[in-house]
């Protein structure tokens, strides 16, 4: 079987939330999509190890923010790569309750968002479908959403462990700009690093021109202040990657 096939699935990226003022967790997911139009429902994946499925079976809910293709790393670092269990996901985020149902709709990065009721739960394996028939929903800025394939290739991310995908990891794209012979020798020796919390490798042949880091730089001359492109930890949370 050709795995890269499943390559080529369009997928988006999401917080799903659920819970009540006093309860609340959520995580990201790529797996959100409306399957009717009469009545207006859609559905979510969601991991059986997710902390996020208890609360949507006892709540009875759930809420849908799309995120901007611009999204601020932090987002992703704190709702798609560390667990709810002892923590508050919330802690510092603009969220809303929903007008309907009280659920919490996370804000911060969002394109979009939806308000659900669950009415049907399906297990399909590793995951469960849960089916939510939409009580409102609301347009908040005009940007791109984000998708997966764009976070995949343009951001080099990865999956969080908890996601559905039957995909093989990203390979290393060849940088795709000229640099000295001697610069190519230098990066050449020069070690990546991985970080520990999302799986973002920055290699120094690549740098991070996004973040005003250039190709070449290693990574013990990066800025005390430089941050994951992905999930926005320190530099602290990076460890030398073992090819």
């Amino acid at each position: 079987m050709d795995a890269s096939a499943f390559e080529k699935l369009s997928y988006g990226v999401y917080i799903i939330a659920s819970g009540c003022s006093d309860e609340k967790n959520a995580f990201v997911a790529t797996t959100a999509f409306q399957v009717t139009s009469e009545p207006l429902q859609i559905a979510v994946a969601c991991n059986k190890n997710n902390f996020t499925r208890t609360f949507i079976e006892i709540f009875k809910k759930f809420s849908v923010s799309v995120l901007k293709q611009d999204y601020t790393p932090s987002i992703l670092g704190n709702f798609g790569y560390r667990t709810g269990r002892g923590v508050n996901k919330f802690d510092g985020i603009h969220y809303k309750l929903g007008p309907h149902t009280s659920v919490p709709i996370v804000l911060d990065d969002a394109v979009a968002w939806f308000e659900c009721k669950l009415v049907n739960s399906i297990d399909v394996g590793s995951h469960i479908l849960f089916i939510g028939e939409v009580m409102d929903a609301d347009t908040l800025t005009d940007d791109t959403p984000l998708t997966y394939t764009y976070y995949r290739e343009v951001k080099k991310g990865k999956a969080p462990k908890n996601a559905p995908h039957g995909v093989a990891a990203p390979k290393d794209e060849e940088p795709k700009f000229e640099k000295p012979l001697t610069n190519n020798i230098k990066s050449s020796t020069m070690k990546s690093y991985e970080c520990s919390v999302c799986g973002y490798v920055y290699n120094p042949a690549e740098g991070d021109p996004d973040n005003g880091i250039a190709p070449g730089t290693p990574f013990e001359e990066l800025p005390d202040d430089w941050t994951c492109p992905l999930c926005g930890v320190p530099k602290s949370d990076f460890e030398v990657k073992n090819d």
